[in-house]
């Protein structure tokens, strides 16, 4: 019995801890916008460089050093 003597003033301030973290998520602004992020995975990227019409071209063609006959 007298080893709860040290375990609830532990646990109580294990307790206090994990509150204080979660009072300062909530003042940080963690949870403003729950939806945003989940929107944003299914979003496409548009950051993506549009392809080149002429390199396209070129790469079809193929090496221009070869002779065609």
């Amino acid at each position: 019995m007298e080893v709860l003597v040290y375990l609830i003033p532990i646990a109580l301030g294990m307790g206090a801890i994990g509150l204080g973290a979660f009072l300062w998520t909530l003042k940080s602004g963690q949870y403003d916008d729950l939806d945003g992020a989940a929107q944003r995975i299914l979003m496409e990227d548009d950051d993506r460089p549009l392809p080149d019409p002429e390199r396209a071209q070129a790469e079809a063609d193929g090496p221009e050093d070869v002779h065609k006959s």
